[in-house]
């Protein structure tokens, strides 16, 4: 469970639109964790635990993919879901510019800017998915569809 005390915007943003979710936190090591790391620490198969990642494509256009943490993201796959030619992914130093988040705690949820955002159709099938909180060692759990409807995003087949 997410230690006491602990808000992140993504989480009031939940609470304010009455989504139903759980709040999750997980052991982070000095070294950083990478995805699978904090799925294996939430008790979670990495199935169900999916990543932010922001994309940049030659139109100048940012677009938000997310995906379950193990796999990768096809970047033609992406670039085919929101009608670009190419897209690639924007540079570490970049995210909090672009996000107002942190490399290991971006979230789909509450960015600077509501960007396109595109979700792997594999959580179609999902019940649940575990998505960051906004804060590294934070996540927070919720259906697909209510992420979907929240952010405006949409399903695509992203998958390398």
């Amino acid at each position: 469970m997410a230690k006491k005390n602990v808000k992140t915007n993504v989480m009031r943003i939940l609470d304010i639109e009455k989504i139903n979710h759980k709040e999750l936190s997980y052991p982070v090591s000095k070294d950083h964790v990478d995805g699978v790391s904090a799925a294996l620490g939430l008790g979670k198969d990495p199935k169900s635990v999916y990543k932010t990642l922001v994309t940049q494509a030659a139109s100048k256009a940012y677009y938000v993919f997310v995906i379950p943490v193990a796999e990768n993201l096809n970047l033609k796959k992406a670039a085919r879901a929101c009608g670009e030619k190419n897209i690639e992914m924007i540079h570490v130093k970049d995210i909090n510019k672009v996000t107002g988040y942190i490399r290991g705690g971006c979230s789909p949820i509450g960015m600077k800017k509501a960007y396109p955002t595109f979700v792997d159709q594999s959580a179609q099938n999902m019940e649940a998915i575990t998505v960051s909180a906004g804060k590294v060692g934070y996540q927070v759990e919720l259906s697909p569809q209510d992420l979907i409807d929240l952010i405006g995003g949409q399903y695509a087949d992203l998958l390398a």
